[in-house]
């Protein structure tokens, strides 16, 4: 899988497969230089390794829970794997699945890293307070990252040798390797103007999902204060992961919802998916209910 363009790696599972497809068709369309860059998925399903430890205890913020590859963000340790499809050689930028470029990605794989191995933005609230970098969007310089060593350092988590939450919050690189890009280019929930990559990120309001059933596990570290990780970890030994942890809810910027929808509308026009393939993802609710009627009743986006 090595390549000689710089790539765009989108890091996906099964539950949020159709978003990774809108995704890449985002940056393809939205490019004026599409052809001078290559876009990737990489697919838990093509990766043993994650599979292997089904159901395992692996650490996460110090706390030890099950690893499980049906969770609505297993994908996740996959966005240390570009470096290595690469060949360590090269530029990438790797994405979540919910992220959907509204401006030119090439003016981000193309940009002058002064000097960086990483460039990313912080998280945002009291993850990015307490040093946690939102690893979601990265541009990668390959070359600097041979120590990304994906199955070793997955497999890691399992021996309590390396903690889930400083691995993906970028606490075990070096600071001086990471450096900044704007805001917009992982731009949380938030599309203006200036938004180049759009990031749905709280997923209770993912647009794709509302009115679902939430099928996602809630974080529940072990804290005195405030109670409601008390109240999470009681509700799952009672109910299971999922039992009553609700809805999920209309996204409160109908604009993001247009947008999604927009770009559903045009890969169903050129062929991209299906309504077939749309019909599969709710029964399997992955996508909503009413998506096909949303398609219908969605402006067409601007050129």
């Amino acid at each position: 899988m090595e390549s000689n363009k710089p790539t765009v790696f989108i890091h996906t599972n099964h539950k949020q497969w159709l978003g990774a497809v809108v995704s890449k068709y985002s940056f393809e369309r939205n490019s004026a230089h599409a052809g001078e860059f290559e876009v990737k998925f990489i697919h838990t399903r093509d990766c043993p390794f994650m599979h292997q430890r089904e159901g395992e205890l692996y650490l996460r913020d110090g706390d030890k829970r099950a690893w499980l590859n049906d969770d609505l963000q297993s994908f996740t340790p996959l966005r240390f794997m570009p470096p290595q499809l690469m060949g360590y050689a090269g530029r990438a930028v790797v994405v979540d699945p919910d992220v959907f470029a509204v401006g030119d990605v090439w003016d981000l794989l193309t940009r002058d890293m002064e000097g960086a191995a990483i460039m990313c933005r912080p998280k945002s609230g009291s993850k990015g307070k307490r040093g946690c970098m939102a690893s979601s969007v990265m541009l990668l310089d390959c070359a600097r990252l041979k120590h990304w060593k994906v199955e070793e350092q997955f497999n890691a988590m399992f021996d309590f040798s390396r903690d889930y939450m400083d691995w993906v919050c970028l606490k075990l690189e070096d600071p001086d390797s990471i450096g900044f890009f704007e805001e917009f280019w992982n731009d949380f929930d938030h599309l203006d103007q200036n938004t180049r990559l759009l990031h749905n990120t709280k997923r209770k309001t993912q647009p794709w999902k509302t009115g679902l059933q939430v099928d996602y596990r809630q974080a529940d570290t072990f804290q005195l204060f405030p109670p409601r990780h008390w109240i999470r970890r009681a509700r799952r030994a009672l109910f299971g992961d999922y039992g009553l942890a609700g809805h999920y809810k209309a996204h409160p910027d109908p604009g993001q919802e247009r947008f999604f929808f927009g770009l559903v509308r045009e890969c169903l026009e050129k062929n991209i998916i299906t309504e077939d393939m749309l019909r599969e993802e709710m029964s399997k609710n992955h996508l909503r209910h009413d998506a096909l009627e949303l398609v219908k009743r969605t402006p067409p986006l601007a050129a």
